[in-house]
């Protein structure tokens, strides 16, 4: 497929590969370029340092213990592998942004696969976060039933669940595997999706639509109801445990609090831009422009959940803390027996937060 310079006027932002080759008149763009070739880099480089830092500390605890011994330990580490390898496609849409795309058809190919198959995997692991603390509240209340979640949601199948997770994310990156290629464009080399003139409207609206279903709207409706009833759960509690209750609330609130204001107004805006794509909803090129420039902010606000995600799920949760506070004193311990040549003399001291032998399934969140 032939594609000139004049059919594709900017295409800076990757996830939506969106063109306004309809237009009756030539809409330059050089002022958003410009824009995407300062901003998109700063916060590419930012949400990598920042996120390969916590997700990097969550893969090297879980690695170091060699054993997942809950459901939610395997859901952590998916997680921080799914973020890690997001984060990594990061430098090459950092470059595109600022120079086009240098590194040939097949790294684009297998880039944009990445970039599409790991965000969704990451919003679906939210989902699965959810139901299982869900769970694990109903088994801690005495309220367990033989249900079809709690059969599916068990260390038995938790292997099941993640392969379905990673199928499905993969169904959804395929598109971009197969369709992405680099084009002459403005001046410079682009990575994007090439849609086949029979689905270059109604497949790829389809395309966005269904990322928007399966990447927002089902992991934030699981989280709601999920989190909403364990809210409902602990405000039962008796008055002398408001402390602990109100702690534990706060905690539900900032979860999805995070992923509303990271996630909304991205997938808001691709929902947009999927119907324009079909309806053409936009003619006034200054319009084109602000969503254009839109975009590219949200997208960077939706990838800032990378960053969030260790800090949320990990370090709030008691049992990633015991992980973390007894390999630091492992590793404190072995640098003590280096300089004194003996064992230090704590040894046995047994650092935990919890003074309960509750299930390890029930101590993340401190719930």
């Amino acid at each position: 497929m032939e594609v000139s310079e004049d059919d594709y006027f900017y295409h800076d932002n990757f996830s939506f590969n969106i063109s306004y080759d309809d237009y009756p008149s030539l809409c330059e763009k050089d002022d958003i370029r410009s824009f995407a070739a300062l901003f998109l880099p700063i916060m590419y480089t930012v949400c990598l340092v920042v996120g390969l830092a916590g997700n990097a500390l969550v893969m090297a605890v879980y690695a170091y213990h060699k054993r997942l011994k809950t459901m939610m330990d395997a859901f952590l580490t998916h997680l921080a592998m799914a973020d890690l390898l997001l984060l990594f496609t990061l430098p090459f849409w950092a470059v595109d942004a600022s120079r086009g795309w240098m590194v040939g058809e097949v790294v684009c190919k297998i880039v944009s696969a990445f970039y599409t198959v790991n965000f969704t995997c990451c919003m679906l692991l939210l989902a699965c976060i959810s139901l299982d603390r869900y769970l694990a509240l109903a088994r801690v209340q005495g309220e367990e039933q033989r249900g079809l979640l709690q059969k599916v949601f068990n260390r038995r199948h938790c292997w099941k669940v993640c392969l379905v997770v990673w199928a499905t994310a993969f169904m959804l990156g395929l598109p971009d595997l197969i369709l992405s290629e680099v084009r002459w464009a403005s001046n410079r080399s682009v990575c994007l999706a090439i849609y086949p003139p029979s689905m270059a409207r109604g497949g790829k609206a389809a395309l966005e639509i269904a990322e928007v279903l399966l990447g927002f709207l089902l992991p934030f409706l699981v989280m709601v109801i999920c989190y909403w009833s364990m809210g409902r759960a602990l405000n039962s509690l008796p008055v002398e445990s408001r402390g602990k209750k109100w702690k534990a609330l706060r905690v539900l609130l900032i979860v999805v609090g995070a992923f509303v204001v990271t996630q909304l107004p991205y997938n808001v805006l691709k929902v947009y831009r999927a119907m324009d794509s079909v309806y053409a909803l936009v003619d006034h090129c200054g319009t084109s422009k602000v969503l254009d420039q839109a975009a590219q902010v949200t997208e960077s606000l939706a990838l800032t959940h990378c960053c969030l995600n260790p800090i949320l799920y990990a370090f709030m949760g008691s049992s990633f803390r015991q992980h973390m506070m007894k390999v630091a004193k492992k590793f404190g311990e072995k640098r003590r027996r280096r300089r004194r040549d003996h064992p230090a003399e704590e040894e046995g001291m047994d650092m935990t937060f919890n003074s309960h032998s509750v299930s390890q399934e029930t101590n993340t969140f401190s719930i």
